[in-house]
């Protein structure tokens, strides 16, 4: 006699295939945008397509919210394709280049940066009354790398999960505001390629917003900007260390799962690197890669903007965003002045 059947597995497998269907259906949308952006970009080369699809899809996000069925492809593109989208147009630039740019930027311009900022958000947190554990996250979120700065160090804190979105949305409003700004003062400055991209890297916070500003200023500038995030990237790391450290003296566990908080894709950025310094790249292969590169980011960069929560942004109230404000001028006046004085 036959067992019955049990439509447990059924039911998996057809969950399975709907997960996968929504993120074919969200990638295609970002797609679209990015390739809107590319046409647009080409046009306006002084704005370019990655800036023309972050716009798009803040645009497309305020009208209606995406629905359910494209989040998980919006989520892939924000995320997986922005890190594939680095790693490629890491086969564009020498490790030596890796090498010089990220070790000159790390003192004491980036960590000059970084010792101010983590110093003045408990200062002005406590100032404008904002609890211990949401100022910290917004400290740390606004002098290493944004939301997964946030990820990282939120189990160490024993963040709520209310804690978790305040800090995000505030660090994220001000990376919109930083793609618009920069590019502008940058010029204003009269800043060169070089000069912008150690600037952006180690004052914008999240690498998405990063890497829009600096190709918006061109792709001497986003190469720059790019190395120098991805070693500001590395610094969440000794972070959560000192974090977990703090709290083991509390006599409280650690919490933490080391594989998240380690940024494994700039590992295959150096990879690229190697790859290319080695003449394994192809010379006549450049063109080609470097704007397939610039096509994922314009992808990755429709799917952050069409990730705007505007409501959830304005929800946290004006002490958050006033501390997000503060701590935004406090590291882009202190990178700055590091940068020219050093």
């Amino acid at each position: 006699m036959h067992a019955p059947l049990s439509h447990g597995g059924g039911l998996s497998v057809y969950a399975d295939e709907t997960r996968g269907m929504n993120r074919v259906h969200g990638t295609v949308l970002c797609i679209t945008i990015a390739a809107a952006a590319t046409v647009l970009g080409r046009a306006v080369p002084l704005v370019g397509a990655p800036v023309f699809a972050l716009v798009f899809g803040i645009l497309i996000a305020t009208i209606s919210t995406p629905s359910i069925h494209l989040r998980d492809g919006i989520a892939f593109c924000a995320k997986i394709v922005l890190q594939v989208a680095i790693v490629v147009l890491g086969l564009t630039i020498s490790i030596e280049h890796v090498r010089r740019t990220g070790g000159q930027s790390l003192f004491p311009v980036m960590f000059g940066s970084l010792v101010a900022t983590l110093a003045v958000a408990p200062i002005a947190g406590r100032l404008l009354g904002i609890e211990r554990t949401l100022r910290t996250l917004v400290g740390i979120g606004t002098a290493i790398c944004g939301a997964s700065a946030i990820a990282a160090v939120a189990p160490v804190l024993e963040s709520s999960q209310s804690e978790i979105s305040y800090a995000i949305a505030t660090v994220f409003f001000y990376n919109l505001v930083a793609v618009l700004v920069f590019p502008a003062l940058g010029h204003a400055m009269h800043l060169d390629a070089r000069a912008f991209g150690l600037w952006a890297g180690t004052a914008i916070n999240d690498t998405s917003s990063v890497v829009a500003a600096g190709f918006a200023y061109g792709p001497a500038a986003a190469a720059e900007a790019i190395i120098v995030k991805l070693t500001r990237t590395t610094l969440i790391v000794p972070i959560v260390v000192l974090l977990v450290a703090r709290r083991m003296l509390a006599n409280r566990g650690s919490g933490v799962h080391w594989t998240r908080i380690v940024p494994w894709f700039i590992l295959w950025f150096v990879v690229a690197a190697m790859l290319n310094s080695l003449h394994a790249v192809p010379a006549s292969a450049q063109p080609y890669i470097s704007s397939t590169g610039v096509f994922l980011i314009a992808t990755a960069l429709a799917g952050v903007g069409l990730s705007a929560k505007f409501a959830e942004m304005f929800a946290t109230g004006m002490r958050p965003l006033l501390l997000g404000l503060i701590l935004w001028i406090v590291i882009a006046a202190s990178s700055l002045a590091l940068a020219h004085y050093t």
